[in-house]
């Protein structure tokens, strides 16, 4: 049976598979490793001008405390802008990984690779353009004549970086739910019948985590 069904579509043995996924995915990771690195390399002369375009975007301006700070900033920018721009590889060693021990077919993992590129970026992109901005006018709203706010580019940079890149992975939990669904981890039905928590759980995370306190946030 099919994962609409609510039934496995195979019985799933998940340590070997485990083990089997951590296999294939080791094949994988010199080599995605040695492109991040490259992919970087040639990223770092140019982070001085994406930093500007991120200061400008939100509107900050920053300093630094440390000698090796601003290097280090710019290393860990060059770093993420390299992960986002080789994420469809990523995500094709990622799934063609998975595709062995759960028996997925090359054209199903091919969808499975489009889509979750696709969700990674609207996250990213959403993040940057609409969370952060607002986000950061809340934040330093706090501001006032005797407390005012001197940012440091190695803090901005791991800020920035970090949320536009868990947004982009948060994003993938639909894709992931229907892979879990289809593999027969946790059936189809197993999500409808606790849809109700999950609202309920996912209303409160964001009355807490979102940084602005206006309900459409």
């Amino acid at each position: 049976m099919n994962a609409t069904s609510g039934a496995p579509t195979l019985p799933v043995d998940q340590p070997n598979n485990l083990l089997i996924f951590i296999n294939e995915l080791r094949k994988h990771l010199r080599a995605l490793l040695l492109g991040s690195v490259l992919v970087a390399f040639g990223v770092y002369f140019a982070t001085p001008a994406i930093i500007g375009l991120v200061q400008k975007h939100l509107d900050q301006q920053l300093a630094f405390f440390t000698v090796a700070e601003p290097f280090v900033a710019h290393a860990k920018m060059a770093f993420v802008i390299s992960l986002v721009i080789l994420m469809p590889w990523i995500l094709f060693c990622f799934w063609k990984a998975l595709a062995r021990p759960f028996k997925i077919s090359k054209a199903t993992t091919r969808w499975f690779v489009f889509f979750t590129c696709c969700l990674f970026y609207s996250g990213a992109s959403f993040c940057y353009l609409i969370t952060l901005p607002f986000g950061i006018k809340f934040l330093l709203g706090f501001q006032s004549e005797q407390l005012q706010p001197v940012i440091s580019i190695g803090r901005f940079v791991t800020f920035v970086t970090m949320f536009v890149f868990a947004f982009g992975l948060i994003f993938e939990l639909p894709i992931f739910m229907i892979f879990t669904a289809k593999v027969g981890i946790c059936p189809r039905r197993t999500f409808e019948k606790n849809r109700r928590y999950a609202v309920l759980v996912i209303s409160i995370l964001a009355a807490l985590l979102t940084p602005t306190p206006d309900i459409v946030n």
